[in-house]
């Protein structure tokens, strides 16, 4: 019994963290609208140390097409700037002297299919890793049975994992959905 009900826990704990992973890699995709997330990625030098941007300035979206840094330190604006250069964000740093500003540009019909496209790729590796998990606890708990398991309650145990498995595969598809609306909303 302790057995089948580790296998779901492990199972489901499997199928939250895909569905974690494709969330964060959703909020990385710029979708023509500012969200600070898309500066996740990017690291700065600060005192030796490789450190989020975040860690060594405060990000806002004072509107819906830009992004300000305001660095707790002078001295950050050129190592800041050459970060967001350098990383894969594809957008060109202006300072002012007081905040580093990121203007998001409007996204083209293109960029918006291509950004789609991404998404969708990025949502299937998810389902992929879910239909896994329950592949993995179905054979578990049908091996289970050998180990003197109930047949009734391997069945059930099978159910459960089917169930849950509908469930993330459905969330899943629900945080695309939400994704994509707002990739191609103009």
């Amino acid at each position: 019994m302790e057995e089948v009900k580790k296998y779901l826990d492990e199972a489901e704990e499997a199928m939250e963290m895909a569905s974690m992973h494709l969330e964060e890699s959703l909020s990385r995709i710029r979708a023509g609208k500012a969200n600070v997330h898309i500066l996740d990625a990017v690291r700065v030098d600060s005192y030796g140390q490789m450190v989020p941007l975040s860690n060594v300035a405060s990000l806002a979206t004072p509107d819906a097409r830009s992004i300000t840094i305001k660095p707790w330190d002078k001295s950050m604006f050129k190592v800041i700037e050459k970060a967001i250069i350098d990383s894969n964000v594809g957008i060109m740093p202006e300072n002012n002297g007081e905040v580093i500003r990121l203007g998001i540009p409007a996204l083209t019909e293109e960029r918006r299919r291509d950004l789609t496209k991404q998404c969708n790729k990025e949502c299937e590796t998810a389902k992929i890793s879910v239909r896994n998990s329950r592949r993995e606890a179905i054979e578990r708990l049908k091996k289970s049975v050998k180990n003197g398991v109930p047949e009734d309650l391997e069945k059930d145990a099978e159910e459960k994992v089917q169930k849950l498995h509908d469930k993330y595969i459905k969330k899943l598809d629900e945080m695309l959905d939400a994704k994509n609306k707002e990739i191609m909303t103009v």
